[in-house]
């Protein structure tokens, strides 16, 4: 059985690559984030949706600094997240591992590589459900990868609960620009703390 300890493949810091593209339970040792937020209705909704995570713009759109390797997430590539002000950053290297592109669901995840404060995966998911509406479906499973985030204790999952909830707000706001603009969303200077209409925490019973 793979431990949560264990090196994945391609010096991925974690065995159970490609966990999250899988429906059902998140794999055991790990914390656990699964969220599901609505952010628009429509197809218009999920192509400048599903725009905005592919190409980054959703984490362009948070107080974090994406560098990746390539300008749309395709699997093997790198992104280097770059977390607090310039000077003082917090590097958190990843790499894509897998991607979906289908006419009603389309995203990717990415997972850690040696450097990054946690150990695990996360993915970003947008879907159009049969009602028309479109959802942001955020799952991840992380372990503390560094003494600081062990440290950090129950303060983690606080921080990532958070995180979740502004990615949602982001894609809502880059749906909207979308729409008003008729383009391609447009990475804001800032996010946006507008709760949707529905914010759901799938890991709560």
């Amino acid at each position: 059985m793979a431990l949560p300890g264990d090196r994945g493949p391609t010096g991925l810091t974690y065995a159970e690559v490609g966990a999250t593209r899988l429906a059902g339970a998140l794999p055991p040792g790990y914390r656990h984030l699964a969220h599901r937020m609505r952010v628009g209705r429509g197809h218009a909704a999920f192509e400048a949706a599903g725009e905005a995570v592919m190409t980054f713009r959703m984490h362009q759109g948070m107080h974090v600094r994406p560098h990746a390797s390539g300008p749309r997430a395709t699997p093997g590539m790198g992104v280097t997240v770059f977390l607090g002000p310039r000077g003082l950053s917090l590097r958190a290297p990843c790499e894509v591992v897998w991607t979906v592109d289908e006419p009603r669901r389309r995203g990717f995840a990415y997972g850690t590589l040696p450097g990054h404060p946690e150990r695990g995966e996360e993915s970003f998911i947008v879907d159009r459900d049969e009602q028309d509406a479109v959802w942001l479906t955020i799952r991840a499973f992380s372990v503390g990868g560094r003494w600081y985030s062990r440290a950090a204790g129950p303060l983690v999952p606080v921080l990532q609960h958070s995180y979740a909830l502004c990615c949602g707000a982001v894609v809502r706001r880059l749906v909207r620009e979308a729409a008003e603009t008729g383009s391609a969303p447009s990475a804001p200077s800032g996010f946006d703390h507008e709760q949707g209409p529905v914010a759901e925490d799938l890991t709560r019973g």
